[in-house]
């Protein structure tokens, strides 16, 4: 997420235009802790998936889906702030600064972000999830960089609605070309030895949906007509969120799972609603894409104090995202103290709601609620500091990269 703290020059049309740029993804940002707060506190996520229309509540699946939308708003806000971080470079540097910025995301990743989820120095498992996608998709958006727009924008497109042909592909076993696979387009989790490795973020649709968010950066350039961009937005996001509709009515194409009548009309409308991540399917992106083009359509106005604090933590997503993690994961270790677990079973081996020495560990949806906007509010005042830091110091070019 780094990508999206691309600063640009400040001239008065420019900075209203990344205010809203950074709005979005603030707002984003801030749903994700969210889901992240779900995962290490409410009790349920550790004996169903919150989309399970078996086993879920509607209160409890939209927590879920509301989040949906943070992975492919960041990927494509950040080929959006690669294009307008390219207007100051040659295509040669834009490259190198791609590609350099991938590997440290890659890094991150596998380094830090693992252990941040895990607390386990001995690195027993590897998380293979969004960081490492934006990394991945950065190297190759460095390449396709310098083929013309449309050909991008039409690689993009083919990468997001095409990859769902694949998805009756499967490689058995564990070996090199089950992993391979596995990070193109197959969620799975691999033991190799004594390590454990879940690649949660295959990588095929996550690169054009950056793909797609680089050409969407024309938009935005010094001089765009206001009014224009406007049109424009709204013109694709009810587009895309129509096509959406459309294409999931029809039930044939899009997602693995298709949606069916439910007990009730509110959960056939959850079974329509319910997409699939992992990767992002054709319908999963349009569902998500779509609405974000319109908020972007409406969100270069005035803002307001709540929406001035989200455009502050916009601008330096991949600091809080860094912190967040590892916030949450210390309150969980006391949470878990505290209600009769010991701390060393928030040292994690997989996935934490898959961590069989936490069931029965966590609390209610309410309280999950409230620890989410307690960690908001407590890393805020962290993130206005490091803003202004930032902001202060154009000349360190390492600030770039946190």
């Amino acid at each position: 997420m780094s990508t999206l703290t691309m600063e640009l020059p400040a001239t008065s049309i420019r900075t209203k235009r990344i205010e809203s740029i950074d709005l979005l993804r603030g707002l984003i940002i801030v749903i994700m802790a969210l889901d992240h707060v779900r995962d290490y506190f409410h009790a349920d996520a550790y004996l169903y998936n919150p989309t399970d229309l078996s086993q879920t509540s509607a209160f409890l699946f939209f927590t879920r889906w509301i989040t949906h939308f943070c992975a492919p708003v960041f990927a494509f806000l950040a080929g959006t702030s690669a294009y307008l971080n390219g207007l100051k470079k040659t295509k040669k540097e834009l490259s190198v600064f791609l590609i350099t910025r991938g590997l440290w995301l890659v890094v991150l990743e596998f380094l830090i972000i693992t252990l941040e989820w895990t607390f386990n120095p001995a690195y027993n498992v590897f998380l293979v999830q969004v960081i490492w996608s934006l990394g991945i998709s950065m190297i190759f958006l460095a390449g396709l960089i310098h083929l013309p727009r449309k050909a991008i924008l039409l690689t993009g497109i083919i990468l997001i609605a095409a990859h769902n042909l694949l998805d009756h592909v499967h490689v058995p076993g564990s070996g090199a070309a089950a992993i391979f696979w596995a990070f193109l387009h197959e969620q799975r989790f691999f033991m190799i030895g004594n390590t454990g490795l879940f690649v949660g973020y295959p990588i095929i649709p996550w690169i054009g949906i950056m793909a797609t968010g680089y050409c969407l950066g024309t938009l935005y350039a010094p001089g765009y007509d206001a009014t224009k961009r406007k049109r424009t937005l709204i013109f694709l996001g009810a587009g895309i969120t129509a096509l959406f509709i459309i294409v999931r009515a029809v039930n044939s194409y899009g997602d693995p799972s298709h949606w069916s009548a439910q007990k009730d009309p509110l959960f056939s409308f959850l079974s329509f609603l319910n997409t699939g991540k992992y990767p992002p399917s054709l319908l999963y992106t349009l569902m998500t894409l779509g609405p974000s083009l319109l908020f972007l359509a409406f969100a270069e106005g005035p803002l307001n104090r709540f929406t001035q604090k989200m455009v502050v933590i916009g601008r330096v997503p991949m600091f809080f995202y860094i912190l967040h993690i590892v916030f949450i994961h210390l309150l969980a270790v006391f949470a878990a103290m505290l209600t009769g677990y010991r701390a060393s079973d928030m040292v994690l081996t997989t996935w934490v709601t898959d961590s069989a020495q936490l069931k029965g560990y966590g609390f209610n949806l309410l309280t999950v609620y409230i620890l989410w906007i307690a960690v908001v509010v407590a890393l805020y005042p962290l993130c206005r500091w490091y803003d202004a830091y930032k902001r202060s110091r154009r000349e360190k070019q390492w600030l770039s990269y946190i």
